[in-house]
Parts: C-alpha cells; structure tokens; sequence
C-alpha cells in the first residue's frame, strides 16, 4: 500500500507558473475584448438631447394643430351638417344667446318632513311612548307635537296647524 504521506504530496501539489501566468492572460483578453466594444460607443446625453427635441418637435406640431382647429372653420362631419367654428365666434353667439334668455326664479328650499314613529293600531301616540311598567298614566306624559316648539310659518303667510290642546302661537303685525 501507499505511504499516506505521498498520496498527500501528490494530491496537494502546488500549482505550477505557467497555470497562473495563463489565468492572467484570459483576464487581461477579456478587459481588451470589453475596450474594444465599449470604447467606440457614444458617450454622453446625445441620446436624451435626441430624445427631447424630438419631443418639443411633436409637441409643437400639435400646438399648432390645435391653434387651427380654434381659430378657423371647417366641418367636423359634412354628412350630417355639423361645421366647427372659431371659439371666439362661439363664446360671442353663446353670449349673445343667454343674454336674450330670461332668467327663471328659483323655487323655495322645502325642508323635509320629520319622521313619523309607527305606532300600534289602535293606540294613541302619547300611549305608544308610555314604557311599559312605568306606573304613569298615559295623560301624564307629553305627546312630543305638543313639547316641540312652534317653527315659523311657510312662505304662504299661514301657520301651520296646532295639535289640540296647545297655545296658539304669537303673530307678528
């Protein structure tokens, strides 16, 4: 059998130059080959300066698309009779248009109807709001008509009815 120690020399032998001077070279030919691709490459913004004065190209061309369309007349679909016409002209007969129409008066703001608690067939509302063991009898409590406070009259000069039993309320001359 083999001495352990030789089969550790040959395996573990140390590299020879000639490997390492080989290794060097690949990179040093790889860093060449990169130079020679990146180096003739444009350098700089050229492709962003391209870029945006093409963008202020399109944009004055649609600047002035839009200024033609404003300011001149043209049909926008002959088959069925419809002409564009220059926006001065437009906000001129628009003007003019509203200024013959008399303005309509508004209506009054109604305020909505509060809402009405249902109550059991049969049962007055001052009954309904009586719990249920509380000892009171129903004559006692408020109906709520009656502890609300009187609201001023509608437009049409009339006050609103009275639940029976209630004030009148005070007019004013």
């Amino acid at each position: 059998m083999a001495d352990p120690e030789s089969l550790r020399r040959i395996t573990y032998s140390p590299t020879p130059f000639s490997t390492w001077l080989g290794i060097v070279c690949l990179f040093v030919l790889f860093g060449l080959i990169v130079l020679a691709v990146i180096g003739p490459s444009l350098r700089g913004n050229d492709y962003e300066q391209a870029r945006a004065q093409k963008r202020i190209e399109r944009l004055k061309t649609l600047r002035e698309e839009t200024e033609k369309e404003l300011t001149n007349y043209a049909w926008a679909d002959k088959s069925k009779g419809v002409a564009r016409i220059p926006i001065e002209r437009a906000m001129q007969l628009t003007v003019a248009e509203l200024a013959q129409k008399k303005p309509a008066p508004a209506g009054p703001i109604a305020t909505p109807a509060p809402p009405v608690a249902q109550t059991p067939t049969g049962a007055s509302p001052a009954a309904a709001s009586v719990p249920a063991g509380s000892g009171k009898p129903a004559a006692a409590q408020p109906s709520p008509q009656a502890s609300a406070p009187a609201s001023s009259p509608p437009s049409g000069g009339q006050s609103p009815p009275q639940p029976e039993g209630s004030p009148a309320p005070a007019t004013t001359p």
